[in-house]
C-alpha cells in the first residue's frame, strides 16, 4: 500500500546525500517535495500541514543547516514526526477478567472477517473467545459469521431476527457464563452506508450492553472516505479504537496515515492478508521505518520464528551459494508476499537487480536447477556460454540470468551487514 509514497519520500530526502551543508531553501524544496507526495498518497490536507511544520521545527532544532550530514538529521526527523503522527507507542485494548467488545463499521469492511481473526488471535494467548453474530436484519452477515467460527474453531451465538437489544444481552451473558467465555467479540450491524436506523440500532445495543472497547474497523482502500465514517461513529456511537483492514492492497494509503491524527482514537490492529492469522497488532515506529526504507526487522525477526525458520539457514552469508538463495527465497513465500518481506530489510528497497513477484520465483527457479553443482555453488565460473546453456535449459533469457548473479551479489552484501548488527542466522537474524 505504501509503495509509492516510500519511493517519492526516499528520492526527497536522498537529494540531500552526499552534501555538505545545505542552505535553508534546500530545506524548502526537500519539506515542499515531502508534502506533495503525502497529498498524492491521498493524506489529509491538514494532517499533511501539520506534519510539514512538525518536521521543519525539528529539522531546525536538530541544526540541519549546520550539520555535515543533512540527509541522515532529515531521515530522522521525518521517521520521528511519521512515528508520532501514526500514534507514537504502541497502543492494545486493555483486557480484564472478563470483556465485551463490539466491532463496529460499514458493511464491506472487513468487519466479520476482522472479528474472527481477533477470537484466533487472543485464542492463542490464552483467553476463551464467544463470538456474537448481531445484525438483526442480515441473516447472511450471521452465515458468514457462523462458518467463520467453525473454521477457526471458536463458538458463535447468532441473534434472531428483530430481536431486542435486551434478549441479546441476555442470551449472551448466558452463554459466556454457560461455556466459560472471558472474550465476547459482537459483530454489529453493518450497511453500505451511514444511515439513522444504523446508529440508532447500534446506540441502543450499546446502551444495554455496556462494552469495554468499541472498534471501528475502517477499510484502508477507501481513502478520505474512511475518515468521515470514522467521525460519524465516533460521534454517535463512540469509539475507543481502530483498526485498519486491507492494509496489503494497493491504494495509496493516506487514510491509515491520517485516520489517527484526525480520530484521536488509537490504531490496534492492522489486518495483512485475508488469511485467519492475517491480523497483527499495529506498531507506529515499525511501519514509519518500512516507509522510509528503513526496515522493520524486528516484525521479519516475528514471522521468521513463527514460521521455525531461523534453523534452516545457519551459514553465514559469505557461504551462501546460489541453491541457499534459491531456498531462502522459497522460506520467504512462508512469510508472506516478496516485496512485504523486502521492504522489511534496511536497504532492501535500492535491490533492484530481482523482481519478487510468485511468476517470478518459478523463474528463478528453473535457472538455478538448470545450473550443475558447480556453477550453484560459484557462479563466478558462469562465462558466456554457460549463460547461453542455462537460459536455454531454463526457459529464460541470459539477461534474466545476469539480473538474478547480480541480486544474488547484492543480497549477500545486505546479508553480511545485518550479520554484523543482529548475529548470524536466517538473513542475519538472531533470536
Amino acid at each position: 500500500m505504501f509503495e509509492r509514497l516510500a519511493a517519492r519520500l526516499q528520492e526527497a530526502i536522498d537529494r540531500l546525500r552526499g552534501r555538505g551543508r545545505i542552505t535553508e531553501e534546500d530545506l524548502k524544496d526537500t519539506l515542499r517535495e515531502i508534502r506533495r507526495a503525502l497529498i498524492d498518497a491521498d493524506v489529509n490536507l491538514e494532517v499533511a500541514r501539520t506534519f510539514i511544520e512538525e518536521v521543519r521545527q525539528r529539522a531546525l532544532g536538530q541544526k540541519v543547516l549546520e550539520s555535515l550530514t543533512p540527509a541522515e538529521i532529515v531521515l530522522a526527523t521525518v521517521y520521528e514526526a511519521l512515528k508520532e503522527a501514526l500514534g507514537g507507542e504502541v497502543r492494545q485494548p486493555t483486557l480484564k477478567e472478563r470483556n465485551l467488545w463490539f466491532l463496529v463499521g460499514l458493511q464491506g469492511s472487513g468487519k466479520t472477517t476482522t472479528a474472527a481473526k481477533l477470537a484466533l488471535h487472543y485464542r492463542s494467548k490464552g483467553r476463551r473467545p464467544l463470538l456474537v453474530a448481531a445484525d438483526t436484519q442480515r441473516p447472511a452477515a450471521r452465515a458468514q459469521l457462523r462458518i467463520l467460527g467453525e473454521k477457526i474453531g471458536v463458538p458463535v451465538l447468532e441473534v434472531r431476527d428483530g430481536e431486542n437489544p435486551e434478549s441479546i444481552r441476555r442470551r449472551v451473558e448466558e452463554a459466556a457464563r454457560r461455556e466459560v467465555r472471558d472474550l465476547i467479540l459482537v459483530d454489529t450491524a453493518g450497511r453500505l452506508q451511514i444511515d439513522e436506523p444504523l446508529m440508532e440500532e447500534l446506540a441502543q445495543l450499546r446502551a444495554v450492553m455496556n462494552p469495554d472497547e468499541v472498534l471501528l474497523v475502517l477499510d484502508a482502500m477507501t481513502g478520505q472516505e474512511a475518515l468521515g465514517v470514522a467521525r460519524a461513529f465516533d460521534e454517535r456511537i463512540g469509539v475507543t479504537g481502530l483498526i485498519l483492514t486491507k492494509l496489503d492492497g494497493d491504494a495509496r494509503g493516506g487514510a491509515a496515515l491520517s485516520a489517527r491524527h484526525v480520530t484521536g482514537k488509537p490504531i490496534y490492529f492492522v489486518g495483512v492478508s485475508e488469511k485467519p492469522e492475517g491480523l497483527e497488532p499495529f506498531y507506529p515506529d515499525r511501519l514509519a521505518s518500512r516507509i522510509l526504507g528503513m526496515g522493520d526487522v524486528a516484525t521479519l525477526a516475528e514471522k521468521v520464528r513463527a514460521a521455525g525458520l531461523e534453523a534452516e539457514a545457519p551459514k553465514a552469508a559469505k557461504e551462501i551459494t546460489l541453491e541457499d538463495f534459491l531456498k531462502q527465497m522459497q522460506g520467504l513465500k512462508r512469510l508472506g508476499s516478496f516485496s512485504e518481506i523486502l521492504s522489511m530489510l534496511p536497504g532492501a528497497n535500492r535491490l533492484g537487480g530481482l523482481q519478487v513477484d510468485d511468476k517470478a520465483l518459478k523463474r528463478l527457479e528453473a535457472i538455478v536447477l538448470s545450473m550443475t553443482p558447480e556453477e550453484r555453488k560459484d557462479p563466478r565460473i558462469l562465462n558466456a556460454s554457460r549463460r547461453r546453456r542455462i537460459a536455454k535449459g531454463s526457459g529464460t533469457t541470459v539477461q534474466e540470468i545476469n539480473r538474478l548473479i547480480k541480486a544474488f551479489e547484492d543480497t549477500k552484501a545486505l546479508m553480511k551487514s545485518l550479520e554484523k548488527r543482529k548475529g548470524r542466522g536466517f538473513m542475519g537474524i538472531r533470536r
